[in-house]
């Protein structure tokens, strides 16, 4: 995945992103934005813009980490959003986990709220948007 517009680190990001002495290394969000998610000829009536801005305060209000990427694929299940986890979240066993058809306002509501809670395995993801998690792409041979 390569990123294409970083979050700028905020004081409650920084402080989050282990610069305090002890403070935890949150999750991150990475926002598909490639060929399919974010365009609006994909998904009309999606707020594709106002969605990321909303991670984004969200990652600024909670300390949690954004990030955008050219295309993640899964094309068909635009917009894909993959929740990593935090150094924490990994030791403990999780996972990224990929999220796909989050075009409205309820599912990046749960993403926030994962985020903000821990995301993969430090917190149980809310159970409605389990129905939206999606598989990676497949390797290019």
């Amino acid at each position: 995945m390569r990123s294409t517009s970083p979050v700028a680190p905020t004081p409650a990001s920084a402080s989050a992103a282990g610069a305090g002495a002890g403070a935890p290394t949150p999750c991150t969000l990475v926002v598909c934005r490639g060929c399919c998610c974010g365009d609006a000829r994909k998904n009309p009536g999606t707020d594709h813009a106002g969605q990321l801005d909303r991670l984004r305060s969200a990652a600024a209000e909670h300390g949690f980490r954004v990030r955008t990427s050219d295309c993640l694929g899964p094309c068909d299940q635009a917009n894909v959003v993959v929740v990593q986890p935090s150094p924490a979240g990994r030791r403990a066993g999780g996972r990224p986990v990929w999220v796909g058809f989050a075009t409205d306002d309820d599912s990046t509501e749960e993403v926030v709220a994962w985020a903000v809670a821990g995301g993969p395995g430090v917190a149980p993801p809310p159970v409605t948007l389990e129905l939206q998690f999606v598989g990676p792409r497949p390797p290019r041979a």
